[in-house]
């Protein structure tokens, strides 16, 4: 089956009384370029997709495994002791859904009344403090001997994808801290034999969320999906400087 092939389902349609869903990583799309995200969610056209990195999924698995253990428990990691964290993982019935353990894609979701968009993330954990707000946690998974930070500027869509779960679990009703963590698993690369084993440091590295720039952006989102024009694309956006080099190829 050609799986590039014009998408019949999920179609955004102006007359449709149902909630539309867009999740979070649409919302990075729409950021990244408009065009690509109009073409996806109102013609039924995404981008290529990559192959998925089965690497970091077993380690993302392998960490929640860790923290479920002591979260039924009600204890600390010791990275929260090391990083001076003052929380607990988070016990909640619902937590399965929020992180689609059951690999239906749901996640954690949540109604934009004004929109009638229904705003959705898959969560990797949530932690808990003694003033009884959440704390979002990512886990990330990389191989570097070079310092670990925030700064680089692709992982600023790492931030912007803490911020929007921060937002979801607010609107939901959820006491959330402003301060995130990111549990960066971090695979070495200098030990002389392999041995069919890595061996990572876990490291946590905090970031303070500003959702401020959610709201707006649900309603350009709106505005977007409800025009009957298509949005000018992002001009560093690949995906359309590659179809506009192809068009213009096939014209000769």
């Amino acid at each position: 089956m050609n799986k590039y092939k014009q998408r019949q389902g999920n179609i955004y349609r102006h007359d449709d009384a149902k909630s539309f869903s867009i999740s979070r990583s649409k919302i990075d799309s729409f950021l990244d370029c408009p065009r690509c995200f109009y073409i996806d969610r109102k013609l039924g056209l995404g981008r290529p997709s990559g192959p998925g990195f089965s690497l970091n999924s077993a380690v993302d698995a392998l960490l929640k495994n860790e923290f479920d253990l002591l979260r039924k428990k009600g204890q600390q990691h010791e990275l929260m002791i090391k990083y001076g964290i003052d929380a607990i993982p988070f016990d909640h019935p619902d937590l399965p859904i929020w992180r689609d353990d059951i690999h239906k894609y749901v996640g954690a979701s949540v109604l934009h009344k004004p929109t009638n968009l229904l705003i959705c993330g898959i969560v990797d954990d949530i932690w808990i403090n003694k003033d009884r707000e959440l704390i979002i946690v990512d886990y990330k998974s990389t191989s570097t001997s070079e310092a670990i930070s925030l700064e680089d500027e692709y992982k600023q869509g790492y931030k912007k994808q803490m911020e929007i779960y921060q937002w979801i679990f607010m609107q939901m009703g959820f006491k959330v801290n402003k301060t995130g963590y990111f549990v960066y698993a971090n695979a070495g690369k200098n030990r002389p034999k392999f041995d069919a084993r890595l061996e990572f440091d876990l490291q946590i590295i905090p970031h303070k969320g500003d959702t401020s720039w959610i709201e707006p952006t649900i309603l350009d989102i709106k505005k977007c999906l409800d025009s009957d024009k298509m949005p000018d694309s992002n001009p560093d956006c690949e995906f359309c400087m590659y179809r506009k080099l192809i068009k213009n190829t096939e014209k000769g």
